[in-house]
């Protein structure tokens, strides 16, 4: 590994640190944690398997099961089974989530356009051309 992508590494390692911070500093007052809002984000495409989230969130299957447990408790999510395996244990977005999820993500999209509206047109754009480099590294 060259010397210079490390050092692109360590900064970006940094910033992306300090906008997940920021990011969760504007939801502190949200009745859902930014992990909840994750795992919410990740079922708005229909009901997953348990394992599946876990493996996507980077967890142990008991911890995921821990979290889904709460947003059960909060009626956020609901469980299921999957027609062709009845072991197989599923989650859904609950209307209740569902508004959750939409409610904390107009709260950071309003909170962005905010910050962004305060860059010049050249720094917005500088951003908007770093989105598909960026889109690439975070692709499977």
């Amino acid at each position: 590994m060259s010397d210079r992508n490390r050092e692109l590494a360590e900064r970006f390692n940094r910033t992306l640190r300090d906008i997940v911070l920021l990011l969760r500093r504007v939801g502190a007052d949200q009745p859902i944690t930014g992990q909840q809002l994750s795992v919410l984000g990740s079922l708005q495409q229909g009901p997953r398997r348990m394992t599946e989230l876990a493996e996507e969130h980077g967890v142990r299957l008991p911890t995921m099961t821990a979290q889904i447990n709460r947003l059960e408790r909060d009626a956020l999510v609901a469980r299921g089974s999957d027609r062709s395996d009845a072991r197989v244990v599923t989650v859904e977005l609950t209307p209740h989530g569902t508004d959750q999820l939409q409610a904390a993500r107009e709260q950071r999209i309003t909170f962005l356009a905010e910050r962004f509206a305060t860059l010049d047109d050249e720094q917005r754009a500088a951003l908007e051309a770093a989105l598909p480099a960026l889109n690439r590294l975070l692709a499977p």
